[in-house]
């Protein structure tokens, strides 16, 4: 499968036309301008690709690869009506359907240099995850707060399974005793039930209690140690660790 390139394209061709990057955005109705400027980086998403390519007059094998013909002026669409004409002469007339997807920009935990030990959590911007909107809209998340992470380690264990793709709502970091919220503890990602304390401190609990004791946390350890919560765990999947085997066979 080729790579899609299609984000410098992409760039090239609103800035020919003259197409600011929001009023592209509100034009396909996807929430916000942030959308398309992670399309300048990872590219038109495959779902999306053929419609970017027809308002913008283009071969959508060109927008992708930049291989073959850019020009798309013998396409021809259909109205309702069933009569068709040239997508290049009535360039940007079109009716978006408001996709059910929603793209999750990846977070990860990395070395902050080569060798080091000392690590940060940074957009991994080769990737994503996407998410039905409709889950979303039913917990009232605004998208653009919605990112996704691995989780690392078994401290979740049984719970959320090392190695599960988890949800987070940058948009809820006021803590609701005995939710699940991602953390960054140091440049450390980690994934913990919170309780508030007295005196403004806070208890990290995991699920796995007997391996990993509570952690309870003043306010100037929280500080000295660079403890900030990214958000809300709101979803995780989680990949069974073997397939069944079946019976008398």
């Amino acid at each position: 499968m080729k790579k899609n390139t299609s984000g410098p394209r992409l760039r090239k061709l609103l800035a020919e036309a003259n197409i600011s990057t929001t009023a592209f955005g509100v034009f396909l109705n996807t929430q916000a301008a942030q959308n398309v400027h992670n399309w300048y980086k990872r590219g038109v998403p495959a779902y999306r690709m053929e419609e970017v390519a027809r308002i913008l007059s283009v071969n959508s094998e060109w927008l992708k690869t930049g291989e073959g013909p850019k020009d798309a002026a013998h396409l021809r669409l259909a109205d309702e009506s069933g009569s068709t004409y040239d997508a290049q002469a009535i360039r940007g007339v079109y009716t978006v359907v408001e996709p059910t997807d929603v793209e999750l920009a990846f977070f990860k935990e990395v070395a902050t240099a080569p060798g080091s030990n000392k690590t940060h959590v940074i957009e991994d911007r080769e990737h994503f995850i996407r998410l039905p909107r409709s889950h979303l809209e039913a917990l009232e998340i605004n998208p653009i707060d919605a990112i996704c992470a691995h989780m690392i380690g078994n401290s979740m264990g049984e719970k959320i399974e090392d190695g599960s793709i988890l949800a987070i709502d940058r948009g809820l970091t006021e803590i609701v005793d005995g939710e699940i919220y991602a953390i960054e503890h140091d440049g450390m990602l980690r994934i913990k039930y919170l309780h508030r304390m007295p005196g403004n401190s806070l208890r990290l609990r995991s699920h796995s209690r007997d391996e990993y004791p509570d952690e309870t946390l003043r306010p100037a350890q929280m500080e000295e140690q660079n403890i900030r919560v990214l958000g809300w765990v709101f979803w995780w999947s989680t990949l069974n660790k073997r397939r069944p085997l079946l019976p008398f066979l």
